[in-house]
């Protein structure tokens, strides 16, 4: 990878982290998605049904924050993945995100496997690693917002926006039950390095 992926153009970042991430097992087939800030209105996301080990710049469209519409595609026929509602709910919410990454991974299922059926959130451990996701407490107690996994992507991007409207998460990252974690951050860098210590946090707690 490159020193600093915040140093790629948004769609060079993006293949880079695909490729990285399907390699690390968090993007099996063509699951997952991954998205960086255009301008102020817009975001280039992974087109859908793509194996993400494989990308390159072509392999992208870009959507409006306001509305998630497709505004410009760079090969015909290519349709938007299934969770870009949740990408441009992060967006219109917080406009510090740069980006914002969803995977998959068998820790993730198992750490909300192991929830309560009404449970909306996942108390994360203790650990020192929780400084990378900004938690610097002595003795923290950090959250990670939980949600659904509804057949219909546009209800749970509706759901994110209505709680995160009321109040910012702990945490810049989301889990969807059975389905996996989405993380944000300034730029693709601190989107990815928050991703992965993410991970490190759902692996140990799938360990115990």
């Amino acid at each position: 990878m490159a020193s600093s992926l915040d140093t790629l153009s948004p769609r060079a970042a993006l293949t880079e982290i695909a490729r990285d991430f399907h390699a690390r097992g968090w993007m099996a087939g063509t699951a997952g998605n991954l998205s960086a800030r255009a301008d102020a209105e817009h975001f280039w996301i992974t087109a859908s049904g793509l194996p993400k080990g494989r990308l390159d710049d072509g392999d992208f469209v870009l959507a409006r924050i306001a509305d998630g519409d497709i505004v410009e595609r760079a090969r015909g026929g290519q349709a938007p993945s299934a969770e870009t509602a949740i990408h441009a709910a992060v967006y219109a919410l917080f406009p510090d995100a740069g980006a914002c990454l969803h995977g998959h991974s068998v820790a993730a299922c198992v750490a909300t496997a192991r929830l309560a059926a009404k449970a909306t959130a996942l108390r994360l451990p203790p650990l020192e690693m929780l400084k990378g996701l900004g938690v610097w407490d002595a003795k923290p107690k950090a959250d990670l917002a939980v949600f659904a996994n509804h057949s219909d992507v546009a209800r749970i991007a509706r759901e994110v926006r209505g709680r995160f409207a009321r109040r910012r998460p702990a945490v810049d990252a989301l889990l969807v039950r059975d389905h996996g974690p989405t993380v944000w951050g300034a730029g693709p860098q601190e989107a990815y390095n928050r991703f992965e210590v993410l991970d490190f946090l759902l692996s140990y707690l799938a360990a115990r």
